[in-house]
């Protein structure tokens, strides 16, 4: 299956003018449709950045979400990012053009019309809210940073182009709770656990409890993290540690 991603773009998240609340949607609409985010990248207003990432993932073939950057604004580069990154030109969208003329009459143009440029051969995504429109383009998907407006748009653009992905894919979390150790403790233990299970990620998780507490886990394909869960409470167990199991995910 391909990996789900998502850039974050845009100076005023870095510089904490706002605050992002795209990567827990994203996350959540994902895992809602049986889909997991695989990496998320935080970007500047920076062009050879935007356009930089932009070709990486292209080239990777990986389903893309980008939030951020595509208004008319002298700091908006993402339209003209994507269309370098694919060696493209900007063109006018007509679709894009009728979205903004029906919801603002003459008054469209001479600058709001600029939103319906976009890198040629990019499909429309339906902006809900105020119909300036995002677009898509090699399954990288543009929508605004306003979150009112960018989650419902990403929600279409899955529920339109890859709802023969969803649930298809045999993932489950399992992890225990592991009391009164340190980390360094199990370093050798977790070090077996994946010799023994290449198929699964382990993932150790202190927490800053009065009591030393560690949620220890893999994830992957059912029968492999069933494997490896009991493999790894026979181990915490044998090193004299306690654990109480938490609820496969």
């Amino acid at each position: 299956m391909q990996s789900f991603g998502i850039y974050i773009i845009g100076d005023e998240i870095l510089s904490g003018k706002r605050q992002d609340k795209h990567l827990s949607k994203a996350i959540e609409l994902l895992s809602a449709r049986g889909l997991q985010l695989s990496w998320a990248n935080y970007l500047g207003d920076i062009p050879a950045q935007i356009t930089a990432a932009l070709k990486t993932s292209i080239t990777r073939g990986d389903i893309v979400f980008c939030f951020g950057g595509i208004g008319a604004t002298p700091d908006d580069f993402t339209r003209q990012c994507a269309a370098e990154s694919l060696g493209v030109p900007i063109e006018r969208h007509a679709g894009a053009v009728a979205e903004l003329e029906a919801r603002f009459g003459e008054a469209a143009y001479p600058k709001r019309v600029l939103m319906a440029d976009f890198p040629k051969g990019a499909d429309l995504i339906p902006n809900p809210v105020n119909r300036v429109a995002g677009f898509s383009i090699q399954e990288h998907y543009f929508m605004p940073g306003f979150p009112e407006m960018a989650h419902p748009m990403m929600a279409w653009a899955l529920d339109t182009y890859y709802p023969h992905l969803f649930h298809q894919q045999d993932y489950v979390e399992a992890s225990i709770l592991v009391f009164d150790a340190g980390e360094s403790q199990l370093i050798d233990m977790m070090q077996h656990i994946l010799a023994q299970h290449p198929d699964i990620k382990l993932f150790s998780l202190p927490k800053l409890d009065a009591r030393r507490t560690i949620e220890l886990g893999v994830k992957g394909a059912t029968l492999p993290v069933k494997q490896a869960m009991q493999d790894i409470q026979q181990s915490v167990t044998s090193l004299g540690f306690p654990w109480e199991a938490i609820l496969n995910r």
